[in-house]
């Protein structure tokens, strides 16, 4: 069994979603930005284990558009200036904050939230479909091109409201080895609050 197989099999889309909310505060009450970074990094590294693809090109620009934006506004102690523009301390740090934080929420959206989520009642079912979607944008490969963005995205989500998901598949429970590493990813990501308190 390849590693996307047992991704799908080992844990059922209810308890990836759960897992979720519970490492999400672990990511956005960090305070600490080398924490964040170590904590996207993991959820990158999550990624690639379970087989999902991802696109280094389309992070690496989320970061540099988001830390560039910061940087025009500049405060703390300058690193260095070219004429006008200077790159303080304050502005890249809280580009950089701001930018991991981004990108690990799409990580951990990737991982987390899968098309078979159901939730029970019909707050439940508005969200777990709102999700759904979510989850087969993040993972399909559509190009939206500049020659008619309204028009593209109007069909994408067309597309996307027409796709008719199986009701009588076999319902995936979460195996004991699924329970296991979920815990352990929980745990381990809310290490660095450790490290915040402890020292």
């Amino acid at each position: 069994m390849n590693r996307l197989g047992f991704y799908e099999t080992a844990f059922s889309a209810r308890a990836l979603f759960f897992a979720g909310l519970l490492i999400l505060p672990a990511l956005l009450f960090n305070p600490c930005t080398e924490f964040r970074v170590v904590q996207f990094l993991f959820f990158w590294f999550l990624t690639l284990l379970s087989g999902k693809k991802t696109n280094p090109s389309v992070m690496i620009l989320v970061i540099f558009f988001i830390v560039a934006f910061n940087v025009l506004v500049p405060y703390g102690r300058v690193f260095f200036s070219i004429g006008a523009f200077k790159i303080t301390s304050g502005a890249l740090t809280a580009g950089i904050h701001r930018s991991v934080t981004l990108a690990a929420l799409i990580l951990l959206s990737k991982l987390t939230i899968r098309q078979d989520l159901k939730l029970p009642g019909a707050f439940g079912e508005l969200l777990g479909e709102s999700m759904r979607m979510f989850s087969a944008i993040m993972n399909r490969k559509y190009r939206v091109t500049g020659r008619n963005v309204i028009a593209e995205i109007d069909n994408l989500m067309l597309e996307l409201s027409e796709e008719v998901i199986p009701q009588n598949e076999q319902r995936i429970r979460t195996k004991p080895v699924g329970f296991f590493i979920l815990i352990t990813v929980i745990v381990v990501s809310w290490l660095p609050w450790v490290k915040i308190y402890c020292f």
